[in-house]
């Protein structure tokens, strides 16, 4: 079992930066590739990015490829979500996962992740 809870959230206005953190708890967090995940509201959830057990590789929706930079340290357990130029669109409950196997094929797929937290709020004002 991993415990997901991120934290980081809240409001910005359009422009600024943010960095959303989660911080697993449970099984070897080196085990699982990590990613992020939003849902804004009437959308369906939607992948944002996605970094390897190593963190050797990452993975980036179109949307926020060169604004948004997925890392993570093995070490604290802990992904993290730097959010740069942030634009209302961006506006949405944001989610952490944990994926044991780490396909590249499948690492942007919801379905492929065994677990997740609980979401923090981001919404940017225009």
């Amino acid at each position: 079992q991993v415990q997901l809870v991120e934290s980081g959230g809240g409001l910005v206005q359009a422009g600024d930066s943010l960095t959303l953190s989660c911080l697993a708890s449970g099984r070897t967090f080196s085990s699982y590739a990590m990613g992020w995940f939003r849902q804004a509201p009437g959308k369906e959830r939607e992948f944002v990015a996605a970094i390897s057990r190593t963190g050797g590789s990452t993975y980036y929706a179109h949307s926020v490829k060169d604004r948004f930079t997925i890392s993570r340290d093995n070490a604290k357990n802990t992904v993290y979500l730097q959010m740069n130029s942030l634009k209302p669109e961006d506006t949405a409950v944001y989610y952490c996962a944990a994926d044991y196997y780490g396909a590249r094929e499948t690492i942007s797929r919801g379905t492929a992740y065994d677990y997740w937290g609980q979401g923090t709020q981001v919404t940017v004002s225009s």
